[in-house]
């Protein structure tokens, strides 16, 4: 019997042997299958030092920062949603370390960072599109990074639907506005597709004293108010906003499209959409009903890619 235990092991021992032999020493082994150069996304150089702030300034809002090290300090400049600032955390770092950034239309960044005494630029501008246009590296074009505010919508999709909405300067609505004080506010269109709601408005200052707009309010109300009764509201916050309008000068009109999430007015509702002045009194104001939302136009994808 022990012969036999003694055999058996020298057999285990060889097959294990022979095992390691035929190993490639690659970590992944078995059914996994390595990830192609072709799909990375080829990171970003940047400088960074002690004694001085590197800005980076993106296309649009910064959603999602990571940084790779203790080493990084960043944070989103004051006042600013599209600028991050990044600085070393203690002087003379050795190691390399990475940073990753997304921004609010769906584009995926990442930086390779190293500690220099004098970084080259102290000021980036990244573009829309991080590829540089080569074939080979057509998927570095991270645009389909999802965001969960807008559900099963792509970032770049509703981006390029609402400059196609802004572009075309359809007015598809001609019933819903008001005019108070020399400025009119319109609403020029209603879209729709899949989950969200495109509202095309327009501003228009007939008077010479410019307009600065404070905010834009898009809320659900009761039709009638009945007398010692509460007044209930839902707010409806938009999404996002292409060529958001915050001064209009006199004698001159500016057209904003709101992307809001998909929603309906019950029958003895109505929504109201204002628009208030800052440091004055002109507030704007017109109102939708739901037979009006329900007749908003579909959008052609083909006609916006």
């Amino acid at each position: 019997m022990k012969k036999i235990l003694m055999m058996f092991f020298a057999l285990m021992t060889g097959v294990t042997a022979a095992s390691a032999q035929l190993s490639s020493g690659d970590f992944f082994e078995g059914l996994s299958r390595k990830i192609g150069f072709s799909r990375m996304i080829a990171p970003h150089g940047l400088e960074i030092t002690y004694d001085k702030t590197v800005h980076v300034i993106f296309p649009s809002p910064i959603k999602y920062v990571d940084l790779g090290s203790t080493n990084l300090i960043a944070g989103k400049a004051d006042a600013a949603e599209n600028v991050i600032r990044v600085k070393a955390a203690k002087k003379y770092f050795r190691d390399e370390t990475n940073m990753s950034v997304i921004t609010e239309d769906g584009n995926f960044y990442t930086f390779n960072v190293r500690y220099a005494d004098e970084p080259l630029l102290l000021n980036v501008e990244m573009c829309d599109f991080i590829h540089d246009g080569e074939t080979v590296n057509r998927p570095n074009n991270a645009m389909e990074i999802y965001l969960q505010e807008l559900g099963n919508e792509s970032p770049r999709l509703v981006r390029l639907i609402m400059k196609s909405v802004h572009r075309q300067d359809k007015r598809r609505v001609r019933h819903i506005g008001c005019k108070r004080f020399g400025v009119q506010f319109l609403l020029r269109g209603l879209y729709t597709h899949n989950d969200l709601l495109y509202f095309h408005t327009q501003l228009r200052n007939e008077t010479n004293v410019p307009f600065d707009v404070d905010f834009v309010t898009f809320k659900i109300v009761d039709k009638k108010i009945v007398k010692r009764t509460a007044m209930q509201e839902q707010v409806i916050y938009p999404l996002r906003a292409c060529n958001y309008v915050t001064r209009v000068d006199g004698k001159s009109s500016e057209r904003t499209v709101f992307a809001l999430p998909k929603f309906t007015i019950p029958e003895d509702k109505k929504l109201v959409v204002e628009m208030y002045e800052k440091q004055g009194g002109r507030h704007q104001m017109f109102e939708v009903d739901n037979e009006d939302l329900v007749r908003a136009e579909p959008v052609n994808e083909l006609k916006v890619r």
